[in-house]
């Protein structure tokens, strides 16, 4: 790749002229690395999966920057580095991870932290990035575990022209704080980036030419998207945290004898001898024959996931030998692992192999490696930025990296092992899209659920909704359909004995006191879980599209609709797969509008039509789930199975929506391997002429995931 180098030499006003070097070079397509002074050691590309190079080839050809990157400057302040932007007034910015608060991002000072909280507007949360997208088609990534703050065209500067034409104008009294400090005074055109304690910056920047494909470029160079197994996208169910082995069983026991389909069951923090900080070791109270159990379980086709963190008690078997290759203080009392070290990655690593993975644990539940809320001065439970690692990192940058490595350290095994693996994560940070896991937090607005959905499609990483605590009935099931049409759908158990949907008040559901229409509610969770389940064709394809192209699963309007200005502002819909709209009723809501960009859609309940470009307000009573399909598609539906096995062939019926109808590709593998990487699969084109539909099937897969057995026209 010929690379393309520039000198700036910038002379800065102080007592003494400084003089300091800035390389540009091409790295990919597509790709440019800004170097300014001296990196650090660590950078999170140092952690980072390769790139998958040629489909990064395969992307809209884009031969020079977005912009002139000679125009941006850099400074060397007190204690950092300044880096300054232009940025024309039309431009709108999205990103910086899985906001929770805000999705638009022009006029706000974004501060980059990792934090177990978000309060307020600051930009903290359990994966924030300092990763902006551009409106005009171009992404800029800071390589930094440092904290980062944007000022996203947020400040203008002094401007003597605009000054005396401002004195010029009548004065108008504010009377009210909000006209006074709420409104941006000052126009901007200039993007300010602060990173603090180091001596040099590292600048990516991803060219387009769309949006959409600025997230390919950054998805596709962290290594691609994440390929889950099929039973990854099927339904999970953690259990109470005190449970014991007989309750566990109790509740896998309801779910096969009530016909409802659940693939994953998950145990909370009981089932470990301590768990803040953690052994790491059965309790054998409630699980006196460890073994035994996970073959009972897994024997009825569960597959189990185990709950933990990395802070290791002096009690468990891992404490001595992993103390020197920990920081110097300790999170509830244990020991906090270096895993940048190859020591705590080699032990911790071997320990859960041998202990867990090689015993028939499929996945794990990384939980409290976000740190801890910044904005509470009594609840700092987490390391302190002081900390000092034996790799040499401080404090401040491991909190941005803990997640990341530590997620990283635990799917390793899997891949090793040659084993699929679907995580749920408590952090993560840059070029996270590889990693086979879902986020999730203990934050619970419904609202703030589906922003972070759709903010998630600009981070590469997966968000969970999940399912927990209700107000009432209609609250249940809007909740129950927002993880339906999300990249994971869980019910998270850890303080009820019985599943909400038979009791969703809390000290009842304690007292094991069903709720009057319990057998109606519990019909109503049936039948979204099945509709999950008979989404699978389409999901797994989704997400082999994310892996091979870097195209999130679930995504923002304006990444599809980029020409829209009526979906600049949507944050309360997302696109998941190509053709599927989703626009959740929010806090027991029975109507809502929702806007449809351009082209027909029907809505997947009744088969309505909606032609594009313009807002509806619809109404839905809790039956029917917010899911409206594209024009010209096929949506391919299966026979919901009760879970996924290695030998399971889905029975797929393809639904006709609307004339002409465009191919559809299906992925097919062995989903419970990483075989995929090395080009084991086969693509499936559905194809419909208007009358009957065909089946090419290629690749070298030998075996079969699905059966193609109905076309059925559902709207034209």
């Amino acid at each position: 790749m010929k690379k393309r180098v520039f000198l700036l030499i910038l002379s800065i006003v102080l007592p003494v002229s400084l003089v300091f070097s800035q390389s540009i070079e091409n790295i990919a397509p597509g790709i440019w690395k800004i170097v300014f002074g001296a990196p650090e050691k660590y950078l999170p590309t140092d952690f980072k999966e390769p790139p998958l190079s040629e489909p990064l080839k395969t992307l809209g050809h884009v031969d020079r920057p977005p912009f002139d990157l000679k125009t941006i400057q850099f400074r060397k302040a007190a204690g950092g580095i300044i880096a300054q932007l232009p940025v024309d007034t039309a431009e709108r910015f999205y990103g910086f991870g899985l906001q929770t608060n805000a999705f638009e991002q022009r006029g706000m000072r974004r501060e980059i932290r990792i934090s177990s909280w978000v309060s307020g507007n600051l930009g903290f949360g359990h994966a924030s990035m300092p990763f902006y997208i551009s409106s005009r088609g171009y992404g800029v990534l800071v390589n930094t575990a440092r904290n980062t703050v944007f000022y996203m065209a947020s400040k203008g500067k002094l401007d003597t022209a605009r000054f005396e034409r401002a004195n010029n104008d009548s004065q108008k009294i504010a009377l009210t704080t909000v006209d006074l400090y709420g409104k941006q005074h000052t126009p901007s055109n200039e993007v300010s980036i602060v990173v603090n304690g180091t001596e040099g910056m590292v600048l990516y920047v991803f060219g387009g030419p769309s949006m959409r494909e600025v997230v390919q470029r950054y998805n596709l160079f962290s290594g691609g998207g994440a390929m889950p197994p099929l039973w990854g996208l099927g339904f999970k169910y953690r259990t109470k945290a005190t449970f014991t082995d007989k309750q566990v069983a109790a509740i896998a026991n309801y779910f096969r004898d009530n016909k409802i389909p659940c693939d994953m069951i998950g145990l909370e923090p009981g089932w470990q001898t301590h768990s803040y900080s953690c052994s790491f070791a059965w309790n054998k109270k409630n699980f006196p024959d460890p073994d035994a159990f996970i073959s009972s379980i897994n024997a009825k086709q569960f597959k189990l996931n185990l709950w933990e963190h990395a802070y290791t008690h002096p009690s468990s078997p891992l404490f001595d030998s992993i103390v020197k290759y920990s920081c110097d203080y300790t999170v509830w009392t244990g020991a906090v692992p270096d895993f940048i070290t190859a020591g705590a990655q080699n032990l911790f690593g071997n320990y859960h192999e041998t202990t867990f993975v090689k015993k028939g644990i499929t996945a794990f539940k990384l939980d409290e490696s976000d740190a801890a809320d910044y904005l509470v001065a009594d609840l700092e439970w987490s390391f302190p930025d002081i900390a000092r690692f034996p790799s040499g990192i401080d404090g401040i940058q491991m909190r941005q990296l803990f997640g990341t490595l530590y997620n990283k350290t635990m799917i390793d095994l899997y891949r090793k092992n040659n084993k699929r693996t679907w995580f749920d994560v408590r952090s993560s940070y840059l070029f996270a899209a590889p990693s086979p896991a879902v986020l999730y937090s203990d934050m619970y607005s419904h609202a703030d659920f589906v922003r972070m959905t759709v903010n998630s499609g600009f981070a590469g990483v997966n968000w969970s909704p999940e399912l927990r605590e209700t107000n009432n009935e209609a609250d249940l099931i809007r909740r129950l359909q927002t993880i339906t049409l999300s990249a994971q759908m869980v019910v998270n158990g850890w303080y009820l004995d019985l599943p909400p949907w038979l009791q969703y008040e809390v000290n009842k559901n304690a007292r094991q006191e069903l709720l009057p229409n319990h057998k109606q509610l519990e019909e109503k969770a049936r039948k979204l879980i099945n509709l999950r389940m008979s989404l699978l064709p389409y999901l797994y394809s989704a997400f082999a599209r994310y892996y091979f192209e870097g195209i999130p699963p679930v995504r923002a309007l304006v990444l599809d609709y980029a020409d829209d200005v009526n979906v600049m502002k949507i944050d309360d819909q997302y696109m998941l797969g190509e053709s599927i709209l989703c626009a959740p009723f929010i806090d027991s809501a029975s109507t809502r509008t929702v806007y449809f960009p351009k082209g027909t859609w029907y809505d997947f309940n009744t088969n309505k039509k909606y032609e594009g470009g313009r807002s509806y307000k619809i109404t839905m009573s809790i039956d029917e789930i917010p899911m409206f399909i594209k024009d010209n598609t096929i949506l391919p539906l299966a026979n919901p199975e009760q879970f996924i096995t290695s030998e399971t062939v889905l029975q797929v019926t393809c639904h006709i929506y609307g004339k002409p109808v465009q191919p559809l590709q299906l992925f097919e593998d062995n989903s419970f391997n990483y075989d995929y990487t090395k080009g084991i699969y086969n693509r499936l084109q559905l194809s419909w002429d208007g009358r009957k539909g065909s089946v090419t099937r290629k690749g070298n897969y030998k075996g079969r995931l699905y059966n193609i057995n109905k076309w059925q026209v559902v709207a034209s």
